[in-house]
This record gives C-alpha cells, sequence and structure tokens, in this order.
C-alpha cells in the first residue's frame, strides 16, 4: 500500500498545525488525487481490515484527524473545482480544496453583474479543506449566519462498504446532518456543493469598546444592515474589570462600483510573529499593537468573500518554540444576556489559577436546526479563547484543568461547547452539553458497523460511554 513505512516499527508520525499535543503514529499515510483511488485504498483497508482517519488542513486539535495505527487518507490533492453553476449560485468542488484557492477562482471565472462569493469561513487560518470545515461544522464572523451547514447544498460520500451517497436535506437527509458536525465517521467526504451569495463589497467600521457593551453595540449594527462583526478583546487581566477593552470590527454592505483600493493595511507574517511573542511576554503591549493597527484599518473596503481570509497563523509557527508550548483554543457558547456574567466569572477563574490567555475573541452564530450534533441549539455568542499549553506532564495536567474549568463554567450557564480542539471533556460534562450524543454513536454503528472510520477522538469518546 502507498505511502506504508515498514522501516519503523510505530508507523508515520503526524500531529496537528497548531498545538502540536496530537503526536500520532498511523501505519500509513497516502495521498489521493482521484475518486478511483480513494475507492481502491478503502477497499484495501476492507480486505486487510485496517482502520481509516480522514485529514484536510490538521487544524483540529482533538484528535479527529488521525487514528493510531489507521490508514490516513491525507486530502490534500484532492482539490479541484468541479462545477459552478453560474444561474443558481452552486459550486461544486473535491473535499481537499482549501478555501484561498476556492475563493480565487470565484473571483476570477464568477463574473458580471451578479458574481458569486461563498457566505462564510472559519475565521484566522486560511488553509482549511472545505471537507474539513463541513466535518467540523465551522462558523465565521457573520452577526446572524447558522453554522456552516446552511451554506451546504449537498455532498457526495463514499461509505463504509465502498459505495457512493449522494445526500442533501432531501435524500439521506439523516446521513447529511450526521456528516456535517461528524468528525469524518460516517464516510469520505468527496464532493460538496456550496450555496454561494452575491459577492458585494463590505466596509470595516472598528472602535475600541468595553466589552460589558458589546452586545447592545452588536444589536445596534445588525439592525443597521451589518452583515459581519466581531470582537477581539484585551488578554491582559490587569486593567479594571468594567473597563475590559476589546477591538470592534463590524463589516457593512456598500454600493461601490469602482475597484478595491490596491494599498489596503496588513499585518505582514513577521508583525503577526512579533505579535504571538508579545502575547507571551508582554499581554497589555500586545493589545495595544493590535488595537492600533486595527484601528488604522477603519474605513477600509473589502470584498466580502476575501475580507474573511487572514494571514492570522503566518508567523505562529517561527514565534512558538514547542519546548516551551504552544496555544490551544477552546470555544464555548452562551446566551446573549448571559455574556457579560460568563465573562466575569470565567476572569476571576483566570486570575485565581493564574491561566495564561494568549488571544481572545467574541463572535455570533445563529440557531443550527439541521446537523445531528448541533452545537448551536439557539442563537448564541461565541467566546473563543487561545492558552498557552507548556509540554510538559506539568503543563498539560495544568492546561487539562483549566479548559475543564472552562466547561464547568458555561454549563453553569446553560451553554455549549465546541468539541473541535481538546478531548479533555468528562462523559458528564458531554452529556450535559450534547445529551443527544449516546444516540450519535448509536447511528455511528449503524452506518458503519464495522468501525472502518475511526480517529483518537471516536476511540475516547466511545471508551467514555464504554461501548
Amino acid at each position: 500500500m502507498k505511502g506504508q513505512n515498514k522501516g519503523h516499527p510505530q508507523g508515520i508520525e503526524v500531529n496537528d498545525a497548531q498545538s502540536k499535543l496530537n503526536s500520532t503514529f498511523v501505519r500509513s499515510l497516502v495521498k489521493p488525487s482521484s475518486l478511483h483511488q480513494i475507492q481502491q485504498l478503502l477497499q484495501d483497508a476492507n480486505r486487510l481490515g485496517l482502520s481509516v482517519s480522514i485529514a484536510g488542513g490538521r487544524h483540529a486539535m482533538g484528535g479527529q484527524q488521525f487514528g493510531s495505527d489507521s490508514l490516513l487518507l491525507d486530502m490534500s490533492n484532492f482539490n479541484e473545482i468541479i462545477a459552478l453553476d453560474q444561474d443558481n449560485g452552486l459550486l461544486e468542488v473535491q473535499s481537499g480544496i482549501e478555501w484561498p484557492k476556492l475563493i480565487g477562482y470565484l473571483h476570477q471565472h464568477s463574473k458580471g453583474e451578479r458574481p458569486w462569493a461563498i457566505r462564510q469561513k472559519q475565521t484566522g487560518v486560511d488553509k482549511v479543506s472545505i471537507g474539513g470545515s463541513l466535518s467540523a461544522n465551522i462558523h465565521g464572523r457573520g452577526i446572524d449566519f447558522p453554522p456552516f451547514v446552511s451554506d451546504i447544498e449537498s455532498l457526495t460520500l463514499l461509505d463504509a462498504g465502498g459505495q457512493l451517497q449522494t445526500c442533501s436535506r432531501d435524500n439521506n437527509s439523516e446521513l447529511f446532518s450526521l456528516a456535517i458536525g461528524g468528525y469524518g465517521l460516517f464516510g469520505v467526504v468527496v464532493h460538496v456543493t456550496l450555496r454561494l451569495v452575491p459577492r458585494i463589497k463590505v466596509k470595516r467600521i472598528v472602535e475600541i469598546i468595553a466589552v460589558k457593551d458589546l452586545i447592545p453595540l452588536i444589536e445596534r449594527r445588525q439592525q443597521e444592515g451589518y452583515l459581519y462583526g466581531d470582537c477581539q478583546y484585551s488578554i491582559d487581566l490587569s486593567n479594571e474589570a468594567e473597563e475590559h477593552p476589546g477591538v470592534l470590527s463590524c463589516y457593512k454592505p456598500i454600493d461601490d462600483e469602482g475597484p478595491l483600493p490596491r494599498a489596503q493595511k496588513s499585518l505582514s507574517p513577521e508583525a503577526w510573529k512579533n505579535l504571538y511573542t508579545l502575547a507571551r511576554s508582554d499581554k497589555r503591549r500586545a493589545f495595544e499593537v493590535y488595537s492600533q493597527y486595527y484601528l488604522q484599518t477603519n474605513g477600509q473596503i473589502y470584498w466580502s468573500d476575501s475580507h474573511q481570509l487572514s494571514k492570522v497563523f503566518e508567523g505562529y509557527l517561527e514565534a512558538i518554540d514547542e519546548s516551551k508550548g504552544t496555544e490551544m483554543i477552546t470555544e464555548v457558547y452562551v446566551k446573549r444576556d448571559l455574556l457579560n456574567s460568563f465573562l466575569a466569572k470565567v476572569r476571576s477563574d483566570f486570575i485565581e489559577y493564574e491561566v495564561d490567555m494568549t488571544y481572545g475573541t467574541i463572535r455570533f452564530v445563529a440557531e443550527d436546526r439541521e446537523s445531528f450534533l448541533a452545537w448551536a441549539t439557539e442563537p448564541l455568542v461565541c467566546i473563543v479563547c487561545n492558552l498557552h499549553v507548556v509540554h510538559s506532564n506539568v503543563g498539560i495536567q495544568k492546561a487539562r484543568a483549566d479548559f475543564s474549568r472552562i466547561i464547568d463554567r458555561v454549563l453553569e450557564f446553560g451553554g455549549r461547547f465546541f468539541l473541535t480542539y481538546h478531548r479533555w471533556i468528562t462523559r458528564e460534562q458531554l452529556e450535559a452539553g450534547y445529551p443527544q450524543f449516546r444516540e450519535f454513536l448509536d447511528l455511528k454503528l449503524k452506518y458503519d458497523p464495522e468501525e472502518r472510520f475511526q480517529s483518537d477522538w471516536y476511540r475516547y469518546y466511545k471508551k467514555l460511554f464504554a461501548m
């Protein structure tokens, strides 16, 4: 089998791109570039009784894309455009395509009076595959958008039996709801058809606010017609809680037929490297530098799709020293009217337990009524924070305790949490946040009784339920 490493008894070592806390030895790694190759590889796995795991950009941090001793399908070469339906605003792509290539294609090929664009992508990192975005059911910085499931018209996956299954709201609807947000456990997603929206120009409006005032401000922006917005809050906890600052950036559609300005302010990889360094060494200065830059971009005009691209991850790998640690993300959700109370509790916890926060942002999401493992069960505010994790036994145990405490807090407020970033979650926490999870595992066995598709993430949660 291609990619087999017979010289190493443990196989081939892989890891996620950011936290570097998921070192995993897979049996073999293959990079198929055609549907036929994927089908053949799955046939080989079935014949040999091998488990299969599926990776794209490798940015998930919970072990979803790797399974120890598995056949790893790296989908990065399966990355072509299949068809653009200009009349209906639909784009069919191979699942390994990443956002920059997809957006670039639309800018080149969707023109005229009604050019098309994606509605949303996750922020921060660009090199995430469409298949990975689907499997995690990501969201962006829309003020009132549901998660990514709402942007998917249909998908085609190769199931455990080697059969192609076309899934949509009207065809294989249960499998459709399971695969989106199903972390690669129900088959190899090979094709995805996206619902597009008209490409428009938006103007960025930036202001420094007290985070406690965010909700009324974002509601006002929403009423004024702004489509996108988020708030990067200061990671410095030495200031007064009531005046804790954040950078609120919102984007409003504008009528402008002229070309975009050529000279737009943006941060270079070197500048991002400096910010990552400051986030560890001088948190107050980090926010000062970040906010000064954003204020300089106030009034800049962008395309509604390409403004969602960013170079945030650039400079990160150069700034970190794995012997000292990396950053891991957590993402939790509460009702809007509970945001300030929740933040106050978490702030107190962070101070008491000396939590090393290196980044924080607040976003918004509408209800998801379509994916089975839905995390946005109602309109919610999303709180994201990065914590620095020292790569030692003591450092990892502290991180486990810090992240678990955040989840306990959000559950106290009746909130939810994202499953993408770590697997330091107890069964009690999981059942509180996802009461449908046991049924999710049962349905996994319905569609994949031989458990061909596995990951260390799946094995962890299966063990929690002693299945």
